[in-house]
C-alpha cells in the first residue's frame, strides 16, 4: 500500500495553491466555492473523469430548520427543535454540540447555495421523513443528486475554480506536527505530481467502497449491495489516522431497505411513509418500516434471500411520480401492477393466502380496530386500494457516516481533541450526526453534513491561509 503520510521536510513543490480540495462531489464543490468566495486560490482534485460522487447518487435532498420558506408556509421549525429531533433518532449518540452546531448553519448553507450559487433548492411539503418531526426538506425540482451536482458544478464554472479530473491523491506531505504541505497524485499513466498548500480539505468521503473495511467496521453489512460511489475507499481515515486525529462512529453507516433488486435503483421511502409497507417472500411484514429506511437495510437482509417486495397502490403510485428515481424504475420495469390481490400474488410469487392475511391485518390497523405487532401506527393514511404495485428489493449500504472527528469550523480533531494546524474534512470523511449505527441516520443527514460541513472547511481554510 502507497504510504499515507510522506515527510515534507526538504521537499520543493513544483506548483503550490492555497487550497486544495481532495474530492469533487458535493462537499468538495461546496469547500471550493466557499474558498473562492473568501478570496482564496483553490484547487479541486477529483479522482475520476467527471465530477459525481455519492452525492450524484442521492436525491439531493437537504434538511434546514428556520428558515423563511418554512415560516410563510406556516411550519413551526427551529434549530433547536432540529437538533432535538436528531439527538432522538439517535438516542442521544451522537455529538449534541455538533448537532445543534449544523442545524444552527443548515438555513445559511440553504441560503447561500440558493442566492449566491444558483442552486434551484426548494422547500418540499407533502410528507415528512423519518425522525423529522417538521417539513424541513430542500431539494432540487426532478429531487435528484445528479441535478444537485449539476447546479454546484455549473456554479464551480462561474466561480473560475480550476479542477484537475481523474488523479488519484495517494499520499499527504506533512511536518512533524501534523501540518499538511502538500499532495501526491497519481495521473491514470502512471505518471505522479506533487502539489504543495497551505490548508488542505478531505472530501472524498467514506470507506463504503472498501469492502474489507465494512466487513471490519460494519459487519452486519458485510456482503451487502454497496449503492455507493465506487472511490469511497476509506482515505481520509487512512491519512487521518497517520496524523494521529481521532475517529468515532465508524460503524454508523446510511442504509437503504429499498433497492430494487437487480436494477440499483432505489425505491424512495415516502411511499412507506404514507401506508406503503414491505413483506418477506413468505408474504408477511417483518418490521416497522416507517421506523427508518437506513436500518430497514440489515432487516430487509435479514429475510430469505436477502428480498423483500414494497407493496403499494395508484394512490402511492401518483405521488411517487414526482421523484426521479421512481420514474427511472418504472422505466426499468422495476415496478409492476396488478388489478387485485390474486393477480399482484401470481405476479409476485408470493403466497395468495399470506399476502391477502398482511393486506387485512394493516387495514384494520389503519381503521385502528388492531394495534401492529411491530409498532407501528398507521392511522392517518388511507388503506390500500386496487390497482396495486409492488417492488422486489433488497437491503443496501449507500455510505458511511463515521469519520475523522471535526468541530464545527470542520478543523480535523487529534484524539486528544487539539485541531491539526491546516486540515479540515467534511461529508462522509468526517464523523457525522448518525450516533453509531444505521438506525441513527435520518433523511437528509447525509448531504447536510456535505453541504454544510464543506461550507465551513471552505471558510475556515481561507481563514488559515491569511492569517
Amino acid at each position: 500500500m502507497t504510504e499515507a503520510i510522506l515527510a515534507a521536510e526538504g521537499r520543493a513543490f513544483a506548483m503550490e495553491v492555497a487550497v486544495i480540495v481532495v474530492g469533487g462531489g458535493g462537499t468538495g464543490l461546496c469547500a471550493a466555492l466557499a474558498a473562492a468566495d473568501a478570496g482564496a486560490e483553490v484547487l479541486v482534485i477529483e479522482r475520476d473523469r467527471s465530477l459525481l460522487g455519492s452525492t450524484a447518487m442521492s436525491t439531493g435532498l437537504i434538511p434546514a430548520a428556520g428558515t423563511p420558506e418554512q415560516a410563510a408556509a406556516g411550519i413551526e421549525d427551529s434549530p433547536e427543535i432540529f437538533a432535538a429531533d436528531i439527538l432522538k433518532k439517535t438516542k442521544g449518540r451522537t455529538d449534541p454540540d455538533i448537532a445543534l452546531g449544523i442545524a444552527r448553519e443548515s438555513a445559511a448553507t440553504i441560503a447561500w447555495m440558493r442566492d449566491s450559487h444558483g442552486v434551484p433548492l426548494q422547500l418540499i411539503d407533502g410528507f415528512l421523513y423519518p425522525g423529522h418531526s417538521a417539513m424541513r426538506m430542500y431539494g432540487t425540482p426532478h429531487r435528484t443528486g445528479g441535478e444537485l451536482m449539476a447546479a454546484l458544478e455549473s456554479a464551480a464554472e462561474a466561480a473560475g475554480i480550476p479542477i484537475l479530473t481523474e488523479a488519484v491523491v495517494e499520499s499527504l506531505f506533512a511536518d512533524p506536527d501534523g501540518t499538511v504541505r502538500g499532495v501526491r497524485l497519481c495521473r491514470p499513466d502512471g505518471s505522479h505530481d506533487d502539489i504543495g498548500c497551505k490548508a488542505l480539505v478531505l472530501a472524498c468521503s467514506g470507506f463504503g467502497g472498501a469492502a474489507d473495511m465494512v466487513a471490519s467496521l460494519i459487519p452486519e453489512m458485510g456482503g451487502a449491495t454497496y449503492h455507493g460511489h465506487p472511490g469511497n475507499r476509506g482515505d481520509a481515515i487512512r491519512w487521518g489516522e497517520a496524523l494521529g486525529a481521532g475517529m468515532a462512529d465508524l460503524a454508523a453507516y446510511q442504509g437503504h431497505g429499498g433497492l430494487a433488486a437487480g436494477h440499483g435503483i432505489p425505491i424512495l421511502w415516502p411511499l412507506i411513509m404514507n401506508g406503503g409497507f414491505q413483506v418477506n417472500l413468505a408474504g408477511q411484514r417483518f418490521s416497522n418500516e416507517a421506523s427508518g429506511y437506513s436500518e430497514q437495510a440489515a432487516r430487509v437482509n435479514a429475510q430469505p434471500e436477502r428480498i423483500a417486495w414494497s407493496i403499494f397502490d395508484e394512490q402511492r403510485h401518483q405521488m411517487m411520480l414526482a421523484f426521479e428515481d421512481y420514474q427511472d424504475a418504472l422505466r426499468a420495469g422495476a415496478v409492476v401492477e396488478a388489478a387485485d390481490l390474486a393477480e399482484l400474488a401470481a405476479a409476485t410469487k408470493l403466497p395468495l393466502a399470506a399476502l391477502e392475511q398482511t393486506v387485512a391485518s394493516v387495514r384494520r390497523c389503519v381503521e385502528g380496530e388492531e394495534s401492529d405487532p411491530f409498532g407501528r401506527d398507521f392511522t392517518g393514511h388511507p388503506p390500500l386500494e386496487p390497482p396495486y404495485r409492488a417492488a422486489r428489493v433488497t437491503g443496501a449500504l449507500f455510505h458511511t457516516q463515521g469519520g475523522l472527528c471535526i468541530d464545527m469550523a470542520a478543523r480535523v480533531l487529534r484524539r486528544d481533541g487539539s485541531p491539526l494546524p491546516n486540515l479540515l474534512a467534511g461529508g462522509g470523511a468526517a464523523r457525522g450526526i448518525s450516533g453509531d449505527a444505521a438506525e441513527g441516520y435520518m433523511a437528509g443527514n447525509g448531504l447536510l453534513t456535505a453541504t454544510t460541513f464543506g461550507r465551513l472547511a471552505g471558510e475556515t481554510a481561507a481563514r488559515i491561509i491569511s492569517a
